[in-house]
């Protein structure tokens, strides 16, 4: 049986995202922390929008933000 070591759900994205925008996963819960109480469509679209970034990605950003926020 395999051992499950990868990253599972939104977060075996991060690396890609990492590698491709250059900042690290700390740098966009930031982004959306200070983007306020906005819902999960409103904030892939910010994400989108201002800072360029696909939607897969912006979308398992706040997919693990939403879910770590409660």
């Amino acid at each position: 049986m395999a051992s499950n070591d990868k990253p599972q759900g939104p977060a075996s994205y991060f690396p890609s995202i990492e590698k491709k925008y250059g900042q690290p996963i700390e740098h966009w819960m930031g982004v959306l922390r200070q983007a306020g109480p906005l819902k999960h469509m409103e904030l892939v679209a910010l994400l989108k929008a201002d800072h360029g970034l696909g939607h897969g990605h912006a979308n398992a950003l706040v997919a693990w933000f939403l879910a770590k926020r409660g």
